[in-house]
């Protein structure tokens, strides 16, 4: 029996236009310089050993940014501040039911910072999990190992929703369930096979 779900942020609980997209759509983006700090420096600020601010500082120009670096962080935050609105009220109706709902989430300290406050994820599940105040992030199979030991449960009564299968993997690595998320529809069909159903809680 599923008694604790564990969630995504991006591409689950949050959806829409990336902002990888709109910088490329909006800023004139040196490509190059974008794929350095994403693959480099940006890592670090994931797991708490970076601060974004300072790291992202010397790459405005070559995204074609003109402003502050918090003008950046806020347009960047509130570019992907879109909610997957059917998903939020389902999970709020399973945890009214009793089921446990966690946020598994890599992030560094701002943008997790702006997700409790400003997207309301500080009352939306009964506890955060995000990368930064780890130390460590998916899809090390550490990080589900520290989640589900801080939560208190057993491996088979927790079902983990991820967009990235790198992160299913190492889900799956641990020991728990893990589905991938593709959309609202698919998500309901596969919830149906864990007896969970909508209706129920209406």
């Amino acid at each position: 029996m599923i008694t604790t779900l564990i969630l995504d942020a991006d591409g689950v609980l949050v959806n829409g236009e990336r902002f990888a997209d709109v910088r490329a759509r909006t800023l004139k983006t040196d490509l190059d310089k974008e794929r350095e700090f994403f693959t480099g420096v940006f890592q670090d600020c994931l797991i708490g050993k970076a601060d974004l601010k300072d790291s992202v500082k010397p790459y405005l120009t070559s995204f074609g940014w003109q402003g502050t670096v918090d003008e950046f962080l806020d347009y960047w935050f509130k570019t992907e501040h879109n909610l997957n609105a059917d998903l939020v009220s389902y999970i709020q109706k399973q945890r009214s039911q009793g089921i446990r709902v966690v946020l598994a989430t890599n992030q560094e300290k701002y943008r997790a910072e702006y997700m409790l406050k400003h997207m309301g994820f500080d009352g939306m599940f009964d506890k955060v999990y995000a990368s930064v105040h780890m130390g460590l992030k998916k899809p090390a199979v550490e990080f589900f190992a520290r989640v589900v030991e801080d939560l208190d449960t057993q491996k088979d009564e927790v079902l983990f929703w991820d967009d990235d299968q790198r992160n299913i993997d190492g889900a799956r690595e641990y020991g728990i369930k893990a589905e991938f998320y593709t959309d609202y529809t698919g998500f309901l069909a596969t919830m149906k096979k864990y007896s969970f159903d909508l209706a129920l809680n209406s």
